[in-house]
């Protein structure tokens, strides 16, 4: 996920910027005290910079009861972050570059997909919280502002609200957005392997808005945690 550079942003700050990242990395929520180890800093410092981000938008917080003591806190990367004012946009640069390379070579679609399938198994978190809290988590964390919303047939939909490889998009949309079909069937091979991708519709990564329509055990069991409106 990218960091900006602006001196008067939340992130310039070099520790506030570590954390971002480091959750952005975990792609699960962690505890204040996981990520103060990770970075071998004191808890109570960590949990100043912690609550910066969360005022900003940046991060979410979810709070679990304990039998004692004070509730712990659970840090995640914000569906709405927009880091430096501006939705991420993982790393432009790198991923134009890649894909001139891609598109250069004569590689197939079939390679295309089955390697974004193998990335996908490597990017999904492991934990033992829901299928679908991990699923939401892994996008969100990579950048794509994920929204659940109704499917038109059975199923569980998400809309991407933001692409963070719209600049590699737009120098190959074949290969990026097959890459990323591969890459979701890869997280759910980890997360929900009873659950199928049915559905991949790309749209114009300027204005995002992909869609995904899943179906299987994380479909159900996001019905049962999100139910639609009355």
């Amino acid at each position: 996920m990218d960091l900006p550079a602006r001196p008067d942003d939340v992130l310039a700050q070099p520790t506030r910027a570590r954390l971002f990242r480091l959750i952005g990395e975990f792609r699960r929520p962690a505890g204040t005290e996981e990520l103060a180890d990770r970075l071998e800093l004191h808890p109570n410092g960590v949990r100043v910079h912690l609550e910066r981000l969360h005022e900003a938008g940046l991060i979410e917080r979810e709070r679990i009861r304990q039998a004692r003591g004070r509730p712990r806190d659970m840090w995640a990367i914000a569906p709405g972050a927009r880091p430096g004012g501006a939705p991420p946009s993982g790393y432009e640069q790198l991923g134009r570059w890649l894909v001139r390379v891609l598109s250069s070579t004569r590689i197939s679609v079939r390679t295309v997909e089955t390697t974004g399938r193998q990335i996908g198994r490597e990017l999904a978190p492991q934990s033992d919280r829901p299928a679908e809290e991990r699923m939401h988590s892994v996008l969100t964390a990579l950048g794509f502002q994920p929204q659940q919303e109704p499917s038109a047939r059975a199923g569980i939909a998400y809309r991407l609200c933001n692409c963070p490889y719209r600049d590699a998009v737009h120098e190959s949309p074949k290969v990026v957005c097959t890459l990323h079909r591969g890459m979701t069937r890869g997280l759910l091979d980890v997360i929900a392997p009873d659950t199928r991708l049915t559905e991949f519709v790309p749209n114009d990564p300027d204005r995002a808005g992909c869609r995904i329509e899943l179906a299987g055990g994380l479909e159900t069991e996001g019905r049962t945690r999100r139910p639609e409106p009355a």
